[in-house]
């Protein structure tokens, strides 16, 4: 469902937020003091102002507080990234999510009312680590500590193969879930067992890292043993 989302400040975070959230069909307000940031963004989403975030008249007559999500971004001034988060939900504005740099500031952040908070930087190495070791994975979204979803271009050792054959499935030797296949501009939803895996498939599956790990090495061993 589309939706109306500003992101206020635009540093790396929020400028790749901000054109992601615009890439797949948000109305998207982006924010900042400095013009050259502003400028950067302009041309990837629906809207970019040079404002001052921590004016409670400015927010207002850019109507932010008609606005679903607002996203506070500002990560290296903490005051401003506080009143920027206290002004959005004081307008109205029904979920924000605000960055934080520390634990502390998260606190904070959170007794002011942030709907939710994230912790950038720190998040992303998570993810990274995470991911590291799993061969081939281009993404990788942790669920639990040990459970997560991995997104992949199938490698050529998947190619030509059964997902049964591969171990996939409920029943399958690795219990790793295929949820879909992107097959150029098809979208295979809830592939069948049986589906044969072709080259420039991006499969989307779910599992336990380690599992996720096994089903990468056994299929690249198997592929190798049947060339010799």
């Amino acid at each position: 469902m589309k939706k109306q989302i500003v992101v206020i400040g635009l540093g790396q975070f929020g400028v790749s937020l901000a054109a992601t959230l615009a890439n797949i069909g948000h109305d998207v307000l982006a924010l900042d003091r400095n013009e050259k940031e502003v400028q950067s963004v302009a041309s990837q989403v629906t809207h970019a102002v040079q404002a001052d975030a921590t004016s409670e008249a400015v927010l207002k007559e850019l109507g932010v507080g008609n606005f679903d999500i607002g996203v506070v971004g500002i990560g290296a001034r903490i005051e401003n990234s506080i009143l920027a988060t206290i002004l959005l939900k004081k307008l109205g504005v029904p979920y924000v999510i605000a960055r934080a740099d520390s634990e502390l500031h998260g606190s904070v952040l959170e007794k002011v009312g942030a709907d939710r908070v994230v912790y950038a930087e720190s998040e992303m190495g998570v993810r990274v680590a995470q991911g590291v070791t799993l061969s081939d994975v281009s993404d990788y979204m942790s669920l639990t500590r040990v459970y997560g979803i991995a997104k992949l271009t199938a490698p050529p050792y998947f190619v030509g193969t059964k997902l049964s054959e591969l171990g996939c499935g409920p029943k399958g030797k690795w219990e790793v879930a295929v949820f879909l296949i992107l097959r150029g501009n098809e979208v295979i939803l809830s592939p069948r067992q049986g589906e044969v895996v072709q080259a420039n498939d991006v499969l989307v599956v779910a599992g336990s890292h380690d599992n996720l790990e096994k089903l990468l090495i056994e299929a690249r061993k198997r592929k190798v043993e049947g060339e010799k």
